[in-house]
C-alpha cells in the first residue's frame, strides 16, 4: 500500500492519515477516529510467537480503552475468517439466502486431525463430495495458506494434512472472478485458475500447487492452460454479485474483504470459493479512492453533523 500517496489524498479531503508503530504505546501516536489495519499476520503468529502476542495484546488494550474508535475491520470478524472451518460454514448458507440467483459454495469437509482420515471416505459420501478434491489448508493466511492439492482418488487421500479443508473441484474454464470488496463498492477482476479436469476417481496422482503462483495476472503455469476447446463463459452477472457482496457483508460484518469466485462450466452456477481477508486489490486503480469515501462515511456516520479533526 503506497502510504504516502493515499496520505496526500486524504490530506485533501481534511482527513490525515498516521503510520501506527505498534512496537510503541498507541496513545502517544493518537487519537484515532478511524484505524485501517491488516493486522492477520499478527493474530496467526500470536498463537506461537511471544513478540505477536505482545504486540496484539497492545493494539487490543488501546481498542477497549478507546471505544470510540472504529476499526475496519472488527478483530473478531478478521479472527473468524482466518479459519477456514468458519468461513466454509458461512459460504455453506449461501445457496439458501441467494437461491434467488443459483449462488453457491462446493461441498467441503474439516478435517481435524490424522484421527479423522479413517472415517474420510464415509464423511464424504455424507456431505456430497466427489472427486477430485482440492485439499487447502485450515488457516486462511500466510504464505502456507496458499499451498494445496488436488487429490484424485481414495489412493491421494493419505497426502491430506490435517488441520485441513477438503472440497469438492468445480471445473470453470480456467478463470477465476476475484472480488474486491471496500465498504459498499466492489470491483471484479478475472484471473487466470486451474484448468478442468473429470468429474469422478481417476488414477492421476496428486498435483501440489500454490494457489497464488496459479493465479497471478500473469501467469502461465501448466495447470491454467486448457487442454480441450471449451466455449467462454459468460460473465456473472453483476446484479448477482451485488447480491452476493451485499450478503457476505451482513454475514460478516466486515468492510475491506475479497471472494474468489468461478461459473461451474456444466451448470452455469456462480459458485464461491474462498473469502480473503483485506485482500491486495491488485487491478483495482479505483481502491484508494473508495477506501477514503468508505472511512469518510465510518466518520459521518459517528460524529453525525458535528465537525473535527479526523485522523485515520
Amino acid at each position: 500500500m503506497n502510504l504516502a500517496a493515499f496520505s496526500e489524498m486524504c490530506a485533501g479531503h481534511g482527513v490525515k492519515v498516521v503510520e501506527i508503530d505498534l512496537g510503541q504505546p498507541l496513545a502517544p501516536q493518537g487519537p484515532f477516529d478511524v484505524i485501517v489495519h491488516k493486522l492477520s499476520d499478527v493474530i496467526v503468529e500470536s498463537e506461537h510467537d511471544q513478540q505477536s502476542k505482545h504486540l496484539l495484546a497492545n493494539f487490543q488494550s488501546y481498542v477497549l480503552a478507546h471505544p470510540g474508535t472504529v476499526l475496519l475491520d472488527p478483530l473478531p470478524a478478521m479472527t473468524r475468517l482466518l479459519d477456514r472451518f468458519t468461513s466454509y460454514q458461512i459460504m455453506s448458507k449461501l445457496h439458501k439466502s441467494l437461491r434467488d440467483w443459483r449462488i453457491c459454495s462446493p461441498p467441503y469437509l474439516a478435517i481435524h486431525s490424522t484421527g479423522d482420515l479413517a472415517s474420510v471416505q464415509t464423511a464424504m459420501e455424507e456431505q456430497g463430495l466427489s472427486f477430485p478434491l482440492i485439499c487447502k489448508t485450515r488457516v486462511a493466511h500466510g504464505s502456507l495458506s496458499h499451498e494445496m492439492c488436488l487429490i484424485f482418488s481414495a489412493g491421494g487421500l493419505p497426502d491430506v494434512r490435517p488441520p485441513c479443508v477438503l472440497q469438492s473441484f468445480v471445473s470453470h474454464g480456467a478463470v477465476l472472478h476475484k472480488v474486491f470488496v471496500v465498504g459498499d463498492r466492489h470491483f471484479c477482476v478475472e484471473r487466470p485458475s486451474l484448468k478442468n479436469f473429470p468429474s469422478g476417481p481417476c488414477d492421476r496422482k496428486t498435483i501440489f500447487f500454490n494457489s497464488h503462483e496459479v493465479s497471478k495476472p500473469e501467469s502461465s503455469s501448466h495447470l491454467t492452460a486448457l487442454d480441450e476447446q471449451t466455449p467462454s463463459l459468460p460473465p456473472p452477472s453483476s446484479e448477482a454479485m451485488a447480491a452476493l457482496v451485499q450478503e457476505l457483508r451482513v454475514q460478516l460484518g466486515m468492510a475491506l474483504f475479497g471472494v474468489d469466485v468461478i461459473i461451474d462450466i456444466r451448470t452455469h452456477t456462480l459458485t464461491a470459493i474462498d473469502i480473503n481477508i483485506f485482500p491486495g486489490y491488485e487491478g483495482v486503480p479505483q481502491f484508494f479512492p473508495s477506501l477514503l469515501d468508505h472511512i469518510k462515511k465510518v466518520l459521518d456516520q459517528r460524529s453525525g453533523a458535528s465537525g473535527f479533526q479526523q485522523n485515520t
